[in-house]
């Protein structure tokens, strides 16, 4: 079952790579793994040719995103056998270099390990409900995703 798995608004508290990594390593099975895979999302400063100057990142709902963010990981630890997976969603306000999403998944070989990170990736990006704001140099541009 996924402990690790938080959807944080951004200046309430701060969890890192390292926090993530130390917290999976705790897990009473890590003598059974030989990998560590881990991704941290962070705000990219240009998109195609137009720079942003800031993002906002926001959820309708925050319990009801880290319920789901909950179930997409749970449901990938088990699909493909890994460990544990330990993940951070921000919301709030962010700058370019600012992290936005992190994932930290441990298990016995590399090649299950990346799989299931590669798809925590993808599923969270795709499938949970988040509205983002990128404040450029030509405007405000929306994106939705999920839900």
């Amino acid at each position: 079952m996924a402990l690790n798995v938080r959807v944080i608004k951004k200046d309430e508290e701060l969890v890192t790579i390292p926090d993530l990594i130390n917290q999976v390593k705790k897990n009473p099975k890590i003598d059974e793994c030989g990998a560590v895979f881990s991704f941290e999302g962070i705000v990219r400063g240009k998109e195609n040719e137009t720079k942003v100057k800031k993002l906002n990142l926001s959820t309708p709902d925050i319990q009801k995103t880290e319920k789901e963010l909950k179930e997409i990981i749970d449901d990938v630890e088990n699909k493909h056998g890994v460990t544990e997976i330990a993940a951070v969603h921000y919301v709030g306000e962010f700058y370019t270099g600012d992290s936005l999403l992190l994932v930290v998944v441990a298990g016995a070989h590399r090649g299950e390990t990346v799989d299931a990170l590669k798809e925590s990736i993808e599923r969270i990006k795709h499938d949970l409900e988040f509205k983002k704001e990128e404040f450029t140099d030509e405007g405000k541009n929306i994106i939705m995703s999920g839900g």
